[in-house]
C-alpha cells in the first residue's frame, strides 16, 4: 500500500508507533460483543493485510475471545518469522473469563498464556485490563501481593518491556495514571464525535508524561457505518439520543463531501495529545479503507461546524453524568 501514516513516540516507553493501531478485539471472533462473527481464514486474511500496510501497531487481550485473537495473530507471526522489525504489538493482561478471578496467579497465568499463543519470548507493552469487570477497587488492585504488583514482577523479570493500564471508567483509570506506575492509558468510547467524557484522563495524562491510546473512535461502529446501518454505541444498542446527534452529525459531512467515518476518526488522529488511535478491523479490505479515511482531506469549516453539535455528557456504559471540566 502506497499510503505512509506518520509515527509517534509512545511516551516514555520510546516505542515507535503509527498513529493508527490496529485493533484486533474482532479477531477473536466475539459475536456477543460486535454482533458478527470473524471465521479464522477470514482474520489471517486482515493480519496479513496488516503487515502489509504502515500501521506497524497491534493491539489485542487475552480476553478477546479467550486466547483466539491471539493465537490467529501467533499463526500469522509464525508465517512471518516473529514479529517484524520497527512493529510494536501490544496485549492485556486479563481475568479468567471462567470464574472472574483476577489476583496476581491469574496475571501470571494471562502473561504466559500470551507468550505461549503468540509465540514470543518477551511481550513489548502489556496492560492490566479492564479491572472494575471482576469487581476489583484500585486499591484492591495495587495491594502489595495483588495484580499489579506480579505485572510489574514480570516486567522487572524481563518477561514485558512496558506496563499500561486500559479501562472504562475514568476516575478509575485517573486514579491508576496518579500511581505513575504506568507508561500508557487506553480510554475507549469516550473520546469521540459523540462522547469527551475522557477529556480530563487525557489532560492529566499528558500532564504526567503517561503516552494516550485512544480505542472506539466510532463508538464501536455508529459513526462508522452511521445511525441507520449500526445503530450501537459501546457494544450496546445505541440510546436514541446518541442516535440523533449521529444523524446531525452525519448530515454535517454529508454537505461537505466528508464520510462520517473520516471525521470520526481525524477527530481523534488531530489531537496532539493522543498518541495512537485504535481502530478494530475485521476482514483485509478495512486495512485499506482505514487508511483511506485517515488522509481524508477534511476542511477546517467542517471541524467548525461538527463542533456545534454537543457531546453527550455521560459515561456510555454506565449511563452517569460526568464532568469534563
Amino acid at each position: 500500500m502506497s499510503t505512509s501514516l506518520p509515527r509517534r513516540i509512545l511516551g516514555r516507553t520510546g516505542l515507535e508507533v503509527s498513529i493508527v493501531c490496529a485493533g484486533c478485539a474482532p479477531l477473536g471472533d466475539m459475536p456477543e460483543t460486535f454482533g458478527y462473527s470473524v471465521p479464522e481464514e477470514q482474520a489471517l486474511a486482515t493480519l496479513r493485510a496488516i503487515f502489509r500496510s504502515p500501521i506497524t501497531f497491534l493491539d489485542t487481550a487475552a480476553a478477546y475471545g479467550d486466547g483466539e485473537s491471539e493465537r490467529r495473530i501467533g499463526l500469522v507471526l509464525r508465517e512471518l518469522g516473529g514479529l517484524p522489525p520497527g512493529y510494536v504489538l501490544a496485549t492485556k493482561a486479563d481475568r479468567d473469563l471462567a470464574t472472574g478471578r483476577f489476583d496476581a496467579w491469574q496475571v501470571r497465568r494471562s502473561v504466559e498464556r500470551s507468550l505461549k499463543l503468540l509465540g514470543l519470548q518477551k511481550l513489548q507493552l502489556v496492560y492490566f485490563h479492564d479491572p472494575e469487570h471482576a469487581g476489583l477497587t484500585v486499591s484492591e488492585a495495587l495491594a502489595p501481593e495483588g495484580p499489579v504488583r506480579m505485572l510489574l514482577a514480570l516486567r522487572d523479570a524481563g518477561l514485558i518491556e512496558h506496563v499500561g493500564v486500559a479501562a472504562g471508567p475514568i476516575d478509575m483509570l485517573l486514579a491508576y495514571i496518579e500511581t505513575g506506575l504506568f507508561e500508557v492509558v487506553i480510554t475507549h468510547n469516550r473520546y469521540t464525535l459523540l462522547n469527551r467524557t475522557a477529556e480530563p484522563l487525557i489532560q492529566r495524562a499528558n500532564e504526567l508524561g503517561v503516552a494516550v491510546v485512544n480505542a472506539a473512535p466510532y463508538g464501536s461502529g455508529l459513526l462508522a457505518k452511521g445511525p441507520a446501518a449500526y445503530p450501537r454505541y459501546a457494544y450496546r444498542q445505541a440510546h436514541p439520543e446518541e442516535l440523533e446527534r449521529a444523524r446531525q452529525l452525519e448530515e454535517i459531512c454529508a454537505r461537505h463531501g466528508v464520510p462520517l467515518a473520516a471525521a470520526a476518526l481525524q477527530f481523534s488522529l488531530r489531537d496532539p495529545r493522543i498518541t495512537a488511535t485504535i481502530v478494530g478491523m475485521s476482514r483485509p479490505e478495512r486495512v485499506e479503507e482505514t487508511l483511506r479515511l485517515a488522509t481524508w482531506p477534511i476542511p477546517d469549516s467542517l471541524w467548525e461546524e461538527l463542533a456545534t453539535v454537543p457531546p453527550l455528557p455521560y459515561d456510555p456504559q454506565t449511563g452517569q453524568l460526568v464532568s469534563t471540566t
